[in-house]
């Protein structure tokens, strides 16, 4: 397998820059997710790698070498696409032998890896079936397969999952996470839906506009989000919001206050924000609690039943929304009043330009 280097890459259109400098190391066999909304990059990015798009400016390195005029067929990577991109005409084993065939290898050594990956992708009963035979999550594995055989540096996936219903997602998840860990493989991999990169990721980049927003571990992102782009997209159900203003400041943390008057302190660095300065507070809603004591009164408006857990949509006075994540036996009606509490230790705190303040740890508490 094979590092990838990202040095300022950059993809101009019609004098319009898409791509805006995006530097970024993927290393030896880790399995990297770009993860963004709509039109933020990320299918643009992983196809330059791919080589299916030029490269405007930057450089691309692939195991120290720079490949930016390397064609694909060169780099050494196999891409899975959205789409399968199969052969209708020829049944699985042809699909899976078709590129070897193009690469002048034996016959009966693509015998031995066909039937190997076949194995592995539990295929090897449906080498004969063509793919209109088969079912969605198949002909995504017979692709994957494809790829496989080939024995790439680097596995390139473009939102392989987006065709698949709600279950069958969940499962090609585990499949392709296990795939991951037993091939050792580099792989990088897109989408647009945030529950695949935190399930699968080592490390999700999360773009926005042709800019890298933040790179971290899938738990990074979550509980140390930079900004409030990264804190809104990464989490479902999201983060919640509240228009906040520095009321103190103190070695502790910084006191904010909303126009009602309850304050609460969170312990983030003390020099980062100033006295009366408007802040936006989050709050992820496992970390609003219910309590009739509490300093936060809303009403209930909307009730999620999901099982093992019950997510309440709370307005406050002033229409702001809160969703409240709690246990599925909780008995929550619309209309009824509500009393809550914000775990101040898990609150975060985002200045004017929507960055971030720096949390303080508990060790520095204790200090």
């Amino acid at each position: 397998m094979a590092k990838v280097e990202l040095r300022d890459i950059r993809k101009t259109y019609n004098a319009e820059e898409i791509i805006k400098g995006v530097s970024l190391d993927i290393e030896n066999e880790e399995f990297v997710v770009f993860v963004g909304p709509s039109g933020c990059g990320k299918s643009t990015l992983l196809r330059m790698i791919a080589g299916l798009e030029e490269i405007s400016g930057g450089d691309l390195m692939i195991d120290g070498a720079r490949v930016n005029d390397l064609e694909p067929a060169k780099r050494g990577l196999a891409m899975v696409f959205q789409s399968y991109a199969l052969y209708p005409h020829m049944n699985v084993y042809r699909n899976m032998e078709f590129g070897l065939k193009l690469a002048g290898m034996p016959e009966a050594e693509r015998r031995q890896k066909i039937t190997d990956v076949a194995r592995t992708l539990q295929l090897d009963a449906y080498l004969k079936h063509k793919p209109g035979q088969l079912s969605g999550g198949q002909r995504q594995r017979v692709a994957i397969g494809r790829a496989i055989v080939r024995n790439p540096k680097v596995f390139l996936f473009d939102e392989p999952l987006s065709n698949l219903d709600a279950a069958l997602r969940g499962q090609m998840r585990v499949e392709l996470a296990t795939l991951h860990r037993r091939l050792k493989a580099t792989t990088i991999y897109v989408t647009h839906d945030q529950v695949e990169a935190m399930t699968m990721a080592d490390k999700i980049v999360v773009l926005q506009k042709g800019v890298v927003e933040q790179v971290g571990s899938p738990l990074e992102l979550y509980h140390h989000p930079r900004n409030l782009f990264v804190a809104r997209f990464i989490g479902s159900p999201p983060m919640n919001f509240l228009p906040v203003t520095t009321r103190s400041i103190d070695p502790e943390g910084v006191t904010v206050a909303r126009d009602r008057g309850e304050s609460l302190l969170v312990p983030v660095l003390p020099g980062e924000t100033a006295s009366a300065e408007a802040l936006t507070l989050g709050v992820r809603p496992e970390h609003i609690v219910i309590d009739p004591e509490g300093d936060v009164h809303g009403t209930i408006r909307m009730v999620e039943r999901l099982g093992a857990l019950t997510l309440l949509h709370v307005t406050l006075a002033d229409d702001t929304l809160l969703i409240v994540q709690t246990d599925g036996d909780h008995g929550g009606e619309i209309d009824r009043p509500i009393r809550l509490r914000l775990q101040a230790d898990n609150c975060h705190l985002f200045d004017a330009r929507g960055i971030a303040l720096t949390k303080l740890t508990r060790h520095r508490l204790a200090r």
